[in-house]
């Protein structure tokens, strides 16, 4: 069964908001960034040993001095995590990097991302994982966004 919901014909969205990262994807950044923190994972799909979970919320904790992976949930709440991530980012020896839909008509693009993050768009859309495998591909593009202390201000 598809995870995504139609209108007519075309796919419009998802039904869920976890999408679980492409591990080459993530081992192409981790051996760029070196992260020490994924900060929206569950226990099985962390891709960093100090992690954060639905039940120990990255949004209620520090991320100060990390280097920070972040694939947050999908859905109405990204908003919560984009302005978590930029507040994060202005403390000190702190690197964020995000993968998020490529939604560059939202606030939390125009008002946290646009002229204050490196953006590199994904080419083609990303199949996330379920379990470790390559699942359908995403309904929509996707970006990783570089936040830096000091970046673009």
């Amino acid at each position: 069964m598809s995870n995504f919901y139609t209108a007519g014909a075309a796919a419009m969205t998802s039904n869920k908001d976890d999408w679980e990262t492409p591990q080459k994807l993530f081992d192409q950044l981790n051996e760029e960034f070196h992260f020490t923190l994924d900060a929206a994972s569950s226990d099985q799909n962390a891709k960093c040993e100090h992690h954060y979970t639905a039940s120990n919320s990255g949004l209620e904790h520090s991320w100060e001095g990390e280097t920070v992976f972040c694939n947050p949930p999908y859905g109405r709440n990204i908003g919560d995590w984009i302005r978590k991530a930029s507040r994060e980012a202005s403390k000190p020896n702190t690197l964020v990097v995000l993968l998020v839909p490529a939604r560059t008509d939202t606030r939390w693009f125009q008002n946290h991302i646009l002229h204050r993050a490196e953006v590199r768009f994904l080419p083609g859309r990303l199949k996330y994982e379920v379990d470790g495998q390559a699942g359908e591909a995403a309904p929509f593009p996707s970006m990783i966004v570089i936040m830096r202390t000091g970046e673009r201000q």
